[in-house]
This record gives C-alpha cells, structure tokens and sequence, in this order.
C-alpha cells in the first residue's frame, strides 16, 4: 500500500494524516482528484479505524415529516408542493403526528426525527405544541427537530430572531438540530439550485447559535449534481472551521443527489465510487469531527455497507417513515429494524453499536456473521 499511495501521489498526505497533522484546502482538492480510489479510501479506513476500531454506531430512531408545503423552490426536491392545495400537498395535524408515535409505544425508540416543508400559514404553536406533545408521551425521546433553514424561516414569518426561535422551541422540546439544508455552500450553486432559502453564512450561524445554547448539531451536504470538487472542498473546510470554533458538531451527513421527480432530473445521480470518494475525504478532512455517517436511505444498503470502509463509522438508523429521497426516487427500504442494521454491519465486518443520539451506547448486540 505504501508503493501504492506513492503512486496515487498521496504518500505526504498519508504521512500528515498519520501525524495527526490538518490538510489543507489544495490537498482535499487532490484527494478528490486522485484516480486510485482504493488508496483513498485505505487512508480513510485507517483513520476511522484509529478513532473507532470496527464499531459502527446506529439508533433506533422515527422520521416524520408533518408538511411537504413549502415556499421554497428548490429544484433537487420532489417532496415539497409550493402551496396548499397543490396535488400531492399534505398537512397533518398534531394529533395525526402524535398518533405515529403513540403507535409504536412498543418500540424502544430513542429519537424523532422531524423536518418539513416551509409551510406559510402554520402558526407557531404548532411547531412548539407538537413538541410538547411529543415529550408528553414519551418524555426521554430525544428531538433532533428543525434544520436551520427552518430556523430562518420561522424567525423571518413570525418575527423573532434567530435565537429567541431556538430558545423558544428549547422550551417546548427541543433537542438538537439536524443536518439538512446545507446542500452546497457555494454563493454560485445555492443561486441556481435553492436561492430562495437561507444561505450558507445564515446556516452556518444558526448552527453557531443552536451550540453556544449548548444544543449539538449535525451538518449535510448534497453532492453529486453542479457542484463542483473545490466547492465540496470549500463546504467541508468551512464546516471544520466552525468546529474549530464551537465544538458542536457531532457527525458529518454527504447526501447524495437523486434526480427522480425534480427539475434537475436530466442529471445522473451520482456513482457508488463518488459516493465512497466523498466519504473517504470527508473522514480525512474533517479531522476534528467525530463521526461520518453513511445514510443508507439517500446511498443505497450495498453503498453504505461499502462506505463503512471507506471512512464512514455510522449508519443513521431505523429512519422509519421517511419520504423525502423516497419521493425523489430512492429504492431502499422506507424502514430497517435493528436486527437488520445489526446484520448489515456484521456482513460489512464490523462491530453494530446501537447508540443514542448523543452517541451514548445503549447496547453492544452479540452477533457473529451467517
């Protein structure tokens, strides 16, 4: 492998990696450049092996999604409709949202995870009231609720500021954040692909906000349809700077373009080996956050078992209820229990760690390959 990463041009990489030294902007440039894939994701291998061994993390976690309305007119997204009343539009009330999980009362769920469509007219109790609800029923679920795009939103219709919008969804439950919304930072890319929603600096702030409130957060990005490599490179550098500066990230999500359903459908989603080329430089790059996941819905089961290989250490969850990639066309399961992400993970050849958001371990399942 040393002859190899000297001919893929990667051996002073390696050896700064090795070093625990940072890489810079034009080194993950070529790390998204170099043709030897296997070398890339052998680097990143060893580093997700040095920080966790063969241990793969996952939860036991609900997705919702309480409204696909939504004022925004990005053209990757097949799930949201501009307006009440559009085909396919749906609002559910809170009851209807309380009822899934009052369903699974049986399950031993540790995490909901909500995100919507930027609905105009909902007011702001209903945010506030379905987290409260939530609690009610199930008072230790953790709520990973509310990307920061809306967070701005909720901030620019009901007049409130950033941080008076997270205070007050704290109050009524609110755990963390999730990822989504990021897409690509890149002024030239959000421009043409998702102008009329927050931008990077305004997401990235929201983050900040949400930390300095000691709320943790995950951040995404979207890849695989105009971006270019500097600019992945660009996001990613800009997600370690913030790290740098708050501490409160706790896992990186690449989310891969799917163009089923969308205004950018003449594109082609992007290829298993970009798929494992981003994962590998993300593990490499972002070298002060903790966990990479592979998120089997948006990469495909085979993919992300690949990925635990390629840099990767979490593969999400149960999800359960998902509909955004699935609208866009994803052909993975819209659910997978945790016997089936245990068995995943040991036919990858790694250690399934059930965790709970916080990456708190819940269980260490006892499984040996088929």
């Amino acid at each position: 492998m040393i002859a190899r990463l000297k001919s893929a041009g990667l051996a002073e990489i390696a050896d700064k990696v090795e070093a625990r030294e940072r890489l810079s902007f034009d080194e993950g440039r070529q790390l998204f450049e170099t043709p030897d894939l296997l070398a890339l994701g052998w680097l990143a291998n060893r580093e997700r092996e040095r920080r966790h061994g063969a241990r793969t993390y996952f939860n036991h976690n609900l997705r919702l999604e309480a409204t696909n309305v939504c004022t925004a007119s990005c053209l990757f997204c097949s799930f949201a409709r501009l307006k009440p009343g559009d085909e396919g539009a749906y609002t559910s009330s809170i009851d209807q949202v309380l009822a899934k999980l009052r369903d699974r009362a049986h399950q031993p769920l540790t995490e909901i995870h909500i995100v919507n469509g930027l609905h105009p007219d909902l007011p702001f109790s209903y945010y506030t009231d379905l987290l409260r609800g939530l609690k009610q029923i199930r008072p230790d679920i953790h709520l990973k609720c509310f990307t920061a795009v809306e967070i701005a939103f909720f901030a620019e219709l009901y007049g409130k500021s950033d941080e008076q919008v997270l205070v007050e969804l704290r109050e009524a439950g609110l755990d963390s954040l999730p990822g989504g919304g990021a897409e690509i930072f890149a002024p030239r890319v959000r421009q043409k692909i998702c102008h009329d929603k927050c931008d990077g600096d305004r997401y990235l702030s929201i983050h900040r906000t949400a930390h300095r409130l000691g709320m943790r957060t995950n951040m995404t990005m979207l890849y695989g349809h105009i971006e270019t490599m500097d600019e992945r490179v660009d996001h990613m550098l800009r997600i370690r700077a913030l790290q740098d500066e708050t501490g409160g990230l706790q896992a990186f999500i690449p989310l891969a373009f799917h163009p089923d359903n969308n205004q950018m459908r003449k594109l082609p989603a992007p290829s298993a080996a970009d798929t494992l080329r981003v994962h590998a430089v993300a593990r490499l790059l972002l070298d002060n956050v903790d966990h990479i996941k592979a998120y089997w819905i948006s990469c495909g089961v085979e993919v992300a078992q690949t990925a635990l290989w390629f840099g990767a250490d979490d593969l999400d969850g149960t999800v359960q209820e998902e509909t955004i990639y699935h609208m866009a066309g994803s052909s993975t399961p819209t659910a997978l229990s945790t016997g089936d992400i245990e068995r995943l993970i040991v036919e990858a050849g790694r250690e399934p760690i059930e965790r709970d958001t916080l990456y708190h371990v819940i269980r260490v399942p006892q499984l040996t390959p088929a």
